[in-house]
């Protein structure tokens, strides 16, 4: 028995997989008269609840309007552009020469030689009543030659509901040994980033940071920190994804985009940068997914140096808030809601609102379930993405907003974002 069981739940298995590529592949002569049919029992979405192996991290809640009970959501991320050819790019065939559209045998090395003097390791001793219970550890890179250091919230802050107070002394260790105590200067528990400072005595070797945006899936990246203190540690890997969506992972709370990757991080990594092959920080490295292999997620960099200007502003991150539920619309999902609905406005693009709290900004300036909003503060939008870079750091500042309603109907919205609370 326990082997039928073992031989359905494979079967099962491999139906989702096919459900999921759309793709049957065979070899048949053209020619002949060979035909062969393929009949898949899918499991219904309750057997997929109920499953043994199910993944609690991982939501199986739709994200796109459906049509039926039994459906398979897909989380979509951003397609990258094709590849342009850079005629001018060259490289030796020892890699002496980097070249960002070549691949030799030390590009990795180089890449990784070229952080990892800035990449160190963070301890910070936990315990109660002056008794010493264990220790959290960490990465962290030197982004500035002063002793700022880039890591994650988690490992040198405790959250009391959504407030970060210290863990405590934050012991620092460089690549070439010495250590030094940091002071934890600023947190955010909503990313995840804080910044740790020491004083050196002389400028330290500080990493690049690169631009995230730039990313593609298929990218060649590494991952560099210290994980369970094993200082000096290089995993490599690809970008499976580049705008994994905190809501694909099913973490609650405000709107987060993750850096997907297949590198190797364990507990210690988080903190430590993610590289591209011309040796800049694309990323923070922060968690994975316990029960699989080969899903590792970082903060990407773009998001991380917008929270590093805040800090260095007003000491704390300021997010506007709506009040809000948004999604993006492509072009299956418009079709399938004008299918539903003959009076769902026509656009090619834009973000749909299927929810609005009451109270909230968005209730006050009239937006309505339905509405698709086609243009914010002056200009074309299609994602949220687009609506959250638009609105910024604008915090009562009242941004003129174009939606579509049903039959066509164009509605113009005067809204005043309001500061987010941060124990939301």
């Amino acid at each position: 028995m326990r082997q039928l069981l073992k031989k359905s739940s494979l079967i099962r298995a491999l139906a989702v997989a096919a459900l999921g590529s759309e793709v049957l592949y065979t070899n048949v002569v053209s020619d002949s008269n060979f035909r062969f049919d393929v009949t898949l029992s899918l499991p219904t979405r309750c057997d997929l609840l109920s499953a043994p192996w199910r993944v609690a991290l991982f939501s199986l809640g739709s994200v796109m309007p459906v049509v039926g009970n039994d459906s398979y959501p897909l989380h979509f991320s951003r397609v990258a552009p094709d590849p342009t050819v850079d005629t001018n790019s060259s490289a030796s065939t020892d890699g002496s020469t980097h070249c960002s559209r070549c691949f030799t045998r030390d590009t990795i090395t180089n890449a990784a030689a070229k952080v990892s003097p800035a990449v160190v390791n963070l301890s910070v001793p936990q315990g109660i009543y002056g008794l010493t219970m264990g220790k959290s550890i960490g990465s962290g890179t030197i982004i500035d030659s002063d002793g700022t250091i880039l890591t994650c919230a988690h490992v040198v802050v405790d959250f009391q509901g959504m407030r970060a107070s210290s863990k405590g002394k934050v012991e620092v260790t460089l690549q070439d040994g010495r250590t030094f105590e940091g002071k934890v200067l600023n947190a955010d528990v909503h990313s995840d980033i804080a910044i740790v400072k020491i004083k050196p005595r002389s400028p330290l070797p500080a990493a690049k940071l690169g631009s995230s945006n730039k990313l593609r899936p298929g990218d060649w990246v590494i991952a560099m920190g210290c994980p369970l203190s094993l200082q000096n540690t290089v995993t490599a890997g690809i970008v499976s994804c580049v705008d994994r969506k905190s809501s694909d992972l099913g973490l609650g709370g405000m709107r987060r985009e993750y850096l997907q990757t297949d590198c190797a991080i364990n507990v210690g990594n988080s903190g430590g940068p993610l590289v591209n092959m011309d040796g800049e920080v694309v990323g923070v490295n922060n968690m994975k997914v316990l029960v699989a292999d080969g899903l590792s997620f970082s903060v990407p960099i773009d998001s991380v140096s917008k929270i590093i200007d805040q800090f260095k502003k007003r000491g704390r991150v300021v997010r506007p808030w709506l009040g809000l539920k948004m999604i993006d619309l492509n072009g299956m999902i418009i079709s399938q809601l004008k299918e539903r609905d003959p009076a769902f406005p026509i656009v090619d693009r834009g973000v749909l609102v299927p929810m609005v709290t009451p109270g909230s900004p968005a209730d006050r300036a009239g937006f309505q379930p339905g509405d698709v909003v086609t243009e914010f503060d002056g200009k074309s939008v299609g994602s949220i993405k687009e609506i959250i870079d638009l609105m910024d750091e604008k915090v009562g500042k009242p941004l003129k907003v174009v939606v579509k309603r049903a039959n066509n109907a164009v509605v113009t919205l005067t809204v005043i974002p309001e500061e987010a609370n941060p124990d939301m």
